[in-house]
């Protein structure tokens, strides 16, 4: 049978869930639709939807071939919400056609890891409508054949715990659905560092491309797509193709869910129809006077505030803007904080949260996070805006996997937007303003900093010699520390620049709450 979603209101504005949430944080975010009521359905009525209420609320999603589900995907042309916007229906027919091929049953992976700061689109679901997505996965699974589901997630978050009781009480998924959690990182949302996590690796991506349609978990043929698709999948079972297109564009049906956070006095994830003016959704979420609006995410783009308000939300929309739509990250950036800080600041997080696996992310982004840096606190000149050019642009299409392009791209529409801002920091040592971190960073829990006691220390370099990703010498010949954490893959080489030292004059320390 096929069931009709039930909205609490069928149009309009529509809020729920606790004021105050940050999105960046990974807290329980606010929830808000413009229009007709589909990923956000019963939210408006319910905290989280229990199986008993997705029942009541969704209804039945009735079984459906392989073929069926490919062509009702195809039909209305549904593409990923991941960020890199691939069409499910060639994902489908790849994972069919390898194992058919392979005469082997597929899985089917569902990426809720969601490493992405900015973003609480994904963590919103697992945590309050988690059948919605489970729905989704079981019924490619069917389709496909695929004996196994496997749904990751960041470790100790109220989605990762959400997930894991919705799979207990429901015997359908707690026979083939297994719950991986993963660190909270970055770079753990990149599909083959989840691929590798779930088989028992390390999550990290695996320095060369391998589709996981050919090889994924278990080394089977696997569907690996965002919590987001699965739950678009599952929509458009219940509305079928002519009821999914009844929103959006004709172009790119639906709706899509997007993260409103940076200076947006109302963060919240937003449920609109494709088509929607960005200027609406930013109006919603009480956004104040910007200098500009990030877009895609950290791996999005920078778009100037009046190129923002004329954008609709959509791909082509967002694309024609000079934006992009990505995994659908919304950051406003306010007029009362330092664009280029704040840049700089992501810069630095970007390098830290790197896999240190190859030479555009240990160097490259390194390069390019100290040259932001200096040009924002007024100390670097044109040669630092040379250096953040020429590096930015010498990571692109270098990387083992896509993290360099992404920062690549972050850090150099800033310096397209934020023109006069960098005129100001170049010749006049800066804006005026002060920073004040309203974009979001990721967890810091467990990081560390390395500290110089400069009483002790005799300039003798080995440190840089040892680090050169995280430390350069001053035109003194004394160590100049890159303001960030000490990144992950870069621990085993801190303790050994600690402990040969010859001056003693180096230390690791926790890092102190609420920096980066």
């Amino acid at each position: 049978m096929t069931a009709a979603i039930v909205p609490g209101v069928t149009t309009g504005v529509v809020v729920s869930g606790p004021t105050g949430s940050m999105p960046g944080a990974k807290a329980e975010p606010l929830a808000i639709r413009i229009g007709r009521a589909r990923l956000t359905a019963g939210l408006d009525r319910y905290g989280r939807l229990d199986l008993g209420t997705h029942q009541q609320v969704f209804g039945a999603i009735r079984r459906l071939s392989a073929g069926q589900l490919i062509r009702m995907a195809e039909q209305v042309d549904l593409r990923g919400r991941g960020g890199a916007a691939f069409p499910v229906a060639r994902k489908l027919r790849a994972v069919l056609d390898s194992a058919q091929a392979r005469k082997c049953a597929p899985a089917v992976l569902v990426n809720g890891t969601e490493g992405e700061p900015g973003s609480a689109k994904d963590a919103m679901l697992l945590r309050r409508s988690p059948y919605l997505v489970l729905g989704g996965a079981l019924l490619a699974a069917q389709a496909l054949s695929a004996k196994k589901i496997v749904v990751g997630v960041a470790a100790g978050t109220p989605a990762a715990r959400s997930i894991a009781a919705a799979v207990r009480v429901a015997p359908d998924l707690r026979r083939n659905v297994e719950v991986t959690e993963v660190p909270a990182r970055f770079v753990s949302g990149e599909g083959g560092a989840l691929v590798n996590a779930v088989n028992g690796r390390v999550p990290l991506p695996p320095g060369r491309k391998r589709r996981a349609s050919t090889s994924g978990v278990d080394g089977l043929p696997t569907l690996l797509s965002n919590a987001e698709t699965f739950a678009q999948l599952a929509v458009l079972a219940l509305l079928g193709p002519e009821g999914y297109a009844s929103d959006g564009t004709p172009d790119e049906p639906g709706t899509v869910l997007l993260t409103v956070g940076g200076s947006a006095r109302r963060r919240a994830v937003v449920e609109v129809p494709a088509g929607t003016p960005l200027a609406a959704v930013l109006d919603i979420c009480q956004t104040p006077a910007m200098t500009a609006v990030l877009v895609g995410g950290y791996h999005g783009r920078w778009m100037t505030a009046e190129a923002a308000r004329g954008a609709a939300v959509s791909r082509a929309g967002l694309d024609a803007a000079g934006g992009t739509l990505g995994a659908g990250v919304v950051l406003p950036l306010g007029e009362d904080t330092c664009p280029l800080g704040e840049v700089a600041r992501i810069a630095r997080y970007l390098a830290k949260e790197s896999s240190g696996q190859c030479g555009p992310c240990k160097l490259g982004l390194p390069r390019v996070a100290r040259a932001l840096t200096a040009i924002a606190d007024g100390s670097g000149g044109m040669d630092a805006l040379d250096t953040v050019r020429r590096s930015a642009a010498g990571v692109r299409g270098r990387g083992a996997c896509a993290h360099p392009d992404g920062a690549s791209r972050f850090a150099l529409s800033a310096l397209e937007v934020f023109t006069d801002d960098l005129a100001a920091h170049l010749f006049r040592a800066g804006c005026g303003r002060p920073v004040r971190g309203v974009l979001p960073l990721g967890p810091a829990e467990g990081e560390s900093r390395l500290l110089v006691d400069w009483t002790r220390c005799g300039g003798h370099g080995l440190c840089a010699h040892l680090l050169p990703e995280l430390v350069q010498l001053d035109a003194h010949g004394y160590p100049a520390f890159m303001d960030t954490p000490v990144p992950f893959w870069l621990e085993k080489e801190v303790r050994q620049a600690v402990e040969m030292c010859p001056a003693l004059a180096l230390k690791l320390a926790p890092a102190a709450p609420g920096r980066e």
